[in-house]
């Protein structure tokens, strides 16, 4: 008998409510709207309310993703919550996540992934995992950020790409010879390249006494754009390849391409590296902006709500981040 396999059976995401356009950034940074837009094919993104956290943005998106999978919280026997601004150091969000959803009656595991953009494909891949093992049956993996939160708002190379947000899916284990699931997932990292996006500071560096949540300039995002664009093109369009050829499947076969909404150069230069048209290239970068983690998921239940993905379609996940890290999934929907 077959191994199971993880199918997707439900979908959700969640925005803030505060919609900031490129004319309301050329209000407080250096730019313009044409600018923006030009360089990043962003329009528009959304900033969290100041009393709305992470988890808050994951509740959201997982009731949702709960409500079109027919499952209910307490059904769930694992939660994972890919984020890179969690709402605390300790414990994980993912905890919180479970209690605000009212999951922690069966005792699930619940912990977080930190692979900043990649984060929600690394999740997936884990989640995917567990239920091949037999482990779970069920699984709630989440993409949730405020990124807005670690933004220098002087900063008009940084500040003009991210947003927040958050997106969710559910698991479940069918059958391992169904022709829908996850087929195959894959992730990799180089951490040769940490200098070229990163928060700079951090916990356990900086003051010896701890980390001085009064120095903000310790956690903002830098970034070194022009060399991320290359990297990010490049292992992108590579893992691609990677988990077709593994699947003995062409870039014929790709019903849908979603990758990480970096920037609209980025996604257009994908498409162009494996050869996969515009049209089959899910974007929501120009209303969602960089969501890091969020992105990927975001995407995903906006092409699924809107009928775009249609059962026995295959779907190509693609993602890239900070660290770096880069991982891919294969779906059959």
């Amino acid at each position: 008998m077959n191994a199971p396999r993880a199918r997707i059976i439900g979908t959700g995401s969640y925005l803030p409510e505060k919609r900031m356009t490129n004319d309301d950034l050329c209000k407080i940074v250096d730019t313009s709207s044409e600018w923006i837009s030009s360089r990043t094919g962003i329009l528009e993104r959304r900033v969290a309310a100041e009393d709305e956290m992470t988890s808050d943005l994951a509740a959201h998106a997982s009731r949702r993703a709960l409500e079109a999978a027919g499952c209910a919280p307490e059904e769930l026997d694992l939660i994972i919550c890919a984020t890179s601004t969690p709402d605390l150091v300790f414990p994980a969000t993912a905890t919180i996540l479970q209690r605000k959803i009212e999951a922690q009656g069966a005792k699930a595991p619940a912990f977080d992934i930190q692979a900043v953009c990649t984060g929600f494909v690394y999740a997936l891949s884990i989640a995917d995992q567990f239920i091949r093992s037999g482990m779970s049956k069920k699984v709630l993996v989440v993409g949730a950020e405020t990124f807005t939160r670690i933004l220098d708002w002087e900063d008009r190379t940084t500040c003009i790409l991210f947003g927040d947000g958050a997106g969710a899916v559910v698991l479940e284990a069918v059958a391992g010879d169904s022709p829908q699931g996850i087929l195959s997932t894959r992730m990799h990292a180089d951490g040769s390249h940490v200098e070229l996006l990163r928060v700079t500071g951090g916990i356990s560096r900086g003051r010896p006494s701890g980390f001085d949540v009064r120095h903000e300039a310790l956690g903002f995002v830098d970034m070194h754009g022009n060399e991320v664009f290359k990297q990010a093109v490049k292992a992108m369009g590579a893992i691609a390849e990677e988990i077709l050829l593994a699947n003995n499947v062409t870039v014929d076969d790709i019903d849908w391409l979603i990758p990480h909404q970096a920037n609209r150069r980025i996604l257009q230069a994908t498409a162009k590296r494996i050869n996969i048209p515009e049209e089959r290239v899910v974007m929501t970068v120009d209303h969602h902006g960089n969501t890091s983690a969020a992105s990927v998921p975001l995407a995903l239940d906006e092409a699924v709500r809107d009928g775009r993905i249609k059962p026995g379609q295959l779907i190509l996940l693609d993602a890239f981040g900070g660290g770096f890290t880069w991982a891919s999934a294969l779906i059959r929907w």
